[in-house]
Parts: C-alpha cells; structure tokens; sequence
C-alpha cells in the first residue's frame, strides 16, 4: 500500500518541477486535445458492485439505507435487514464471471465508438481496478480483476482512447444514511474503511454545505484521482458533479496540475471533463449531464447520457432509447462543437445486454456510411437550420425530441458541407434554405459555388436545383427511419 504523504509529496513535487501550476492562469494555457475534437462519439461504462441488485438504479447503495424508499423495502423484502444484509454483502455476489474486456471493446467499436470512459470508482466507494490506495477493490474482491487495467489494454490493442471517471468525492455523504437506524453502517468506521466517512447529507448543490469534506477525506480523494492516472495514463479525466463544492477546488487545480504535467511527461493529450462551473472556464472541457446546448459554441464540449432514460446502470426495468433518437442527438451535438459519451450498464455477470447491443449496432451500422459527416468535422456558419427546437440544459433528454423534414443539421470537413436531414420524408424532396443562392448584397449568407449534391449510403443521384430561397433536393429511392445525409461539394 502507498504512503499517503509519499505520494502527496510526489504531487507537490511534480506540480512545482512542470510548467502547470496549481492555479487558473496557468491552468488555462492547457489546449482541449485534436484527437477528442476528432472523436465526436464515445462510450461511457456504469457497472460495479450497484449491478448485482440492479433494482432502481446506480444509487443504490445510497438508497437502500433511506427509510421507506423503494430500494429500503426491496431490499429487506430480497435481502434482510441492512444490519444483517449491507451493501458490503453484495461484493462476493458480484463475480462478473462473463466478463470479457475485448468482447467489450469489439462491440464499442461495431457501434463507431472513437474512445471509452469506465467508471473506475463511483460513489459506493468500489474502486472497478487494481489500488494501493484501498483494498476495497475488483481486484482484491468481488471478480478479482483489474477492469479499468482489463478495458484499458483492450481498447488500446483496437485503436481506442480510454479515459475514466470518478465519482469518489461523493462518498463524503453517500453512506450517511445508514446512520440514522440500526444498519451495518455506524459511528466506528475509520479512514480506509468501504463506509468511511458516511456524513449527513445536505443539499446537493450547495457550494458551502455542512459538514465539509475534511482534508483527511479531500487527500484521500486526490491521492485515489493521481493513483488512476498514474497506473492507467489515462486520456479523459472525468468528474461527477460533486467536485463543485468549495472546499475542492485547492485540490482539483492541483490534480488539474499534475494530470497535465505528468501528461506532457508521457507526450500525451489529455482533458478534463466536468460539470456546472467546478472548474474555470477555459481549464478543462464543459460537460452537460442528460442534455445539450441549444446553440453552437466556439468551445469543444461534451453531453454525457445513456442509452436508458430511467438508469446509469443496468436495472431489470431499464427504459431504453431508441438508436434513431440517440442518433439525432449526436448529430446535432457534433454540430455544435460537442462530443456525444453515451452510457452502457453491463449485467453484474459481465455481459451487456441484448437491448443495449441492438442500439449499439443500429448506432454503428449508421455511423459506417455516414461516419464522415461527423468524425473530424468542424462546424459551419450555422449549426441548426428548423422549426424544431432543442431544449437547452441538463437532465432534457428524458423528453422525446420530435424533428421534422425542415431540421437540418450542418458539419464541415474538407471541400463539403454535409446537411443531415434528421427527419427524411416519404416524397424524398427537401429544401435547405440555409444553402439557397443568395448575391453578394446578402452577405454573410452562403455565397459559395456548389459542385455537386450526394446522398450517402444510396445508390441514387439526387436532382438538385439552387434557387433564392433555397436548395431544393429530390430522391426518388431514398427512405430511412435515421437520419440522411448529404454531401455537398464546393468548388
């Protein structure tokens, strides 16, 4: 086991020796890297010990102990009392003997994902990999594996960028709930323990709540943060929201710090993800949990969601969405200079589910023809051309977005700008106004001279005509429940 000091003291000696500081300014000079900007699509992984209930959802741990909550009642009708049966109990059922990091990797890739992001540590407090930190771990328990080291290898082997997440700062309250009744969860528990520290929870974003985190507590969570990068040279460092509590922010310009200087030791890129304002603006990469911007941003970001609306894990009653949804969600994201990370929750035996893969392959039979409107694109002079409006903001994607022939979304790369059409009629005609042919007293309206207009993944040349009001395009064989996609080439 490490040393805390040891490696607290490595931390401070590596952010003095490198030119990242643990401060804004310098943090600032920190560019989001080409490879994420290129990316657009990547897959993000919930599974732990909270997949061998799978009953409510990923808080289960956290859940279970809040009296008359469903899971509290599920739970002692399936289990027993939490005094006899905690959350600690589920470790030795979660065997994952089915798992298999390839098969994995193989189907992320089937579905066009360009990177992977496993949770390494949620906020149950189970470490998914191999630690000096805590013996709480896969790899001391459970599967007696190292998953983060297991998918990290596989999708290197594929050609994939691994990153990870961590959701350890939450465990500062996630088991205080098990203190208010007679549970396996008490007073006694010390630092290094699976339950330590379970405070009382307050509200959830409150930037000033009591109790606040120790700094017992925030060097253990720093110490876990540096270990992950450390062991796995991670290129997507990715924070839940409960990092914007003030008492964090001395340590996450410090772990900001060392994740980028020991990043340009290895000659890596590397981002930061995170929520709401936990980090300045311009220091890492915004990310919007369950939504997306109404509008384009000049900045790359990312939306993160999951393929079911009720769960981040796999549940027995998971609702999932359907790929032609998500589909349209990832096109308009990528128009507006954002990256789509989309959830899957593994079975706790290892395996992912039928409804999951169906999705999946749907998404990466789309992605293999039209795959060059969105990897490596850069956004146009506009991103969005309908009636339909996009709800801006987190938590949005629970409402089913209802697009219409007249929504347009639009990517550039190269000589051609490529309109999707997330609707496509039965008539096969459509018309983009945003393309029309508009003289020079119109500027800046598109005065560009096209070339030619194709459909991708159709055998048909599509008529088009250029008029004022707009591009008219008629197919006469074109028919798709997805999104279609058009390339058109400038001269």
């Amino acid at each position: 086991m490490y040393s805390k000091q040891e490696y607290l003291n490595k931390i401070e000696e590596c952010i003095q020796k490198g030119p990242y500081k643990d401060d804004w300014a310098s943090l600032s000079e920190h560019e989001t890297p080409r490879w994420f900007r290129d990316a657009k699509f990547g897959i993000f992984i919930h599974w732990g010990v909270y997949s061998v209930p799978a009953f409510g959802n990923e808080w289960y741990s956290r859940n279970m102990y809040i009296q008359e909550s469903p899971e509290f009642e599920h739970h002692r009708k399936t289990y027993g009392e939490q005094k006899e049966f905690g959350y600690k109990d589920f470790i030795p059922m979660f065997q994952a003997e089915k798992f298999d990091a390839n098969q994995w990797v193989q189907l992320f890739q089937k579905a066009g994902a360009k990177y992977v992001v496993p949770v390494a540590e949620h906020h149950d407090g189970f470490q998914m990999y191999k630690s000096e930190v805590s013996h709480w771990n896969a790899y001391e328990m459970g599967p007696h594996r190292d998953v983060l080291g297991e998918l990290s290898e596989a999708a290197k082997d594929a050609g994939l960028v691994c990153g990870a997440s961590t959701h350890r700062i939450e465990h500062w309250f996630f088991m205080g709930h098990g203190k208010e009744f007679d549970s396996d969860i008490t007073d006694a528990e010390k630092e290094g323990d699976f339950y330590w520290p379970a405070m009382p929870e307050r509200e959830h974003h409150d930037l000033f709540s009591e109790p606040a985190p120790t700094k017992e507590f925030l060097e253990d969570w720093m110490v876990r943060t540096c270990e992950i990068i450390d062991r796995y040279h991670i290129k997507e460092l990715y924070f839940d929201w409960w990092i914007q509590h003030s008492s964090a922010k001395p340590y996450l310009k410090k772990i900001a710090a060392y994740y980028y200087n020991r990043a340009l030791e290895w000659g890596e890129e590397v981002l930061i993800a995170y929520k709401h304002d936990a980090f300045m603006f311009g220091t890492a990469v915004v990310d919007i949990e369950r939504g997306q911007f109404a509008q384009v941003k000049q900045f790359p970001w990312q939306t993160d969601t999951a393929i079911a609306k009720n769960s981040w894990c796999y549940t027995e009653n998971n609702d999932f969405k359907k790929a032609k949804d998500i589909l349209c969600d990832l096109v308009d994201i990528v128009s507006k200079n954002g990256c789509l990370l989309l959830n899957v929750g593994p079975k706790a035996d290892g395996t992912i589910s039928d409804e999951d893969t169906k999705v999946l392959c749907e998404i990466g039979e789309w992605l293999k023809v039209n795959g060059e409107a969105v990897y490596g694109t850069r956004t146009w002079r506009i991103a969005a051309e309908g009636p339909t409006a996009v709800e801006e903001g987190q938590f949005t994607d629970g409402k089913d977005k209802v697009f219409t022939s007249e929504d347009f979304r639009f990517t550039v790369k190269g000589s051609n700008i490529y309109v999707t059409c997330l609707s496509y009629p039965a008539d096969g005609k459509v018309l983009v106004r945003a393309l029309g042919d508009q003289d020079a007293s119109h500027l800046p309206k598109f005065h560009g001279i096209i070339d030619k207009v194709e459909v991708l993944g159709f055998d048909e040349k599509p008529e088009w005509k250029r008029m004022t009001e707009g591009l008219s395009i008629c197919t006469k064989n074109v028919s798709s429940d997805k999104p279609v996609v058009f390339r058109v080439t400038l001269r």
